[in-house]
């Protein structure tokens, strides 16, 4: 992006959290949906991208399905924006009731062990309000990694808006994170990861709904670095204001092979856990950009270039 664009990105997400919270909730649910619809008609490449990345998740789809699903999951994605930029004004008690979750003795139990727990999360629903209800409602602060982005005002104000819910935030800068995640593994902390996209590109392959993808080997490693719990979450919307979500059963070590070898099966487990959660929900899978390697390849996709990089002011990761 030109330093003018980085200028009116970095202004825009200003402008949401400092106006949106201010805005009753069903002022802001209906905000969010016209900007999703207006969006959705609109076909731009980021509606292209997520009805490609849906006809994986929903094979044999037709045109008019993905489109309804391509709907869907911009009205989705929008909740998650106007929800993240009205969770600073949140009360307590708004924040513990915005969430429901299945087989939650998962993570408490590995808390109370003080073993340390990794919870690995894909880009559904909301995962910062999954992160709030943690520090509210189970009074656990956790530790997470942010994508360094453009401007770096905006990633101060990711930081920022993170720390603001009770998170500790490093940025995704290799060894260094790696590091500081471990030891706060080793002392029987939480770390929170999204983890079904790979920003290093040189991530671990895995099958993901029958094609190879990359994803991050950190979450593997860490617990068998650390000893700690590895536990897949998924989340989802349904019709209420409430989100619902699951915490896994836990991924356990391979009792054999080399490190490179461990690493490979449990981020294979995790995809099939996320794969799971996506299939039942793919509305909710906020995946707005390539992820599967066969995308990633340039030459065959003559409108890579078109799309722009992932730092264009519509495709912020948060």
């Amino acid at each position: 992006m030109s330093g003018l664009q980085e200028r009116l990105t970095d202004g825009l997400y200003g402008l949401g959290w400092a106006s949106v919270k201010k805005l009753p909730e069903p002022v802001a649910v209906r905000l969010g949906t016209t900007i999703a619809d207006a969006t959705w008609k609109r076909r731009g490449p980021l509606v292209r991208r997520l009805e490609s990345n849906y006809a994986r998740v929903v094979p044999g789809a037709s045109p008019e399905r993905l489109a309804e699903l391509s709907r869907a999951g911009m009205r989705s994605y929008l909740r998650y924006w106007m929800e993240s930029f009205r969770l600073p004004a949140w009360s307590e008690e708004r924040i513990r009731t915005g969430l429901t979750v299945e087989d939650v003795h998962h993570l408490t139990d590995g808390l109370a062990a003080r073993r340390g727990v990794v919870l690995a999360l894909p880009h559904l629903a909301n995962w910062d309000l999954a992160g709030a209800w943690v520090t509210t409602e189970l009074k656990t602060p956790f530790t997470t990694v942010a994508e360094r982005l453009k401007p770096e005002s905006l990633y101060d104000r990711f930081v920022a808006y993170r720390e603001g819910l009770g998170m500790e935030v490093l940025p995704h800068n290799g060894g260094t994170a790696f590091g500081t995640l471990a030891r706060r593994l080793r002392d029987g902390g939480l770390v929170c990861l999204v983890a079904d996209r790979d920003l290093s590109a040189s991530g671990v392959q895995v099958d993901f709904f029958g094609e190879p993808t990359r994803m991050p080997a950190g979450p593997a490693l860490l617990a068998q670095q650390t000893g700690a719990l590895l536990l897949p979450v998924t989340l989802w919307y349904d019709d209420s204001p409430v989100m619902r979500g699951r915490v896994h059963p836990p991924i356990e070590v391979p009792p054999s092979g080399t490190r490179a070898e461990k690493t490979s099966v449990m981020t294979q487990a995790l995809a099939d856990a996320f794969a799971t959660g996506i299939a039942d929900h793919p509305e909710d899978w906020h995946m707005l950009q390539r992820l599967w390697l066969a995308d990633l390849d340039p030459a065959k996709d003559p409108e890579r270039t078109s799309e722009g990089s992932s730092e264009d002011p519509g495709k912020v990761r948060p």
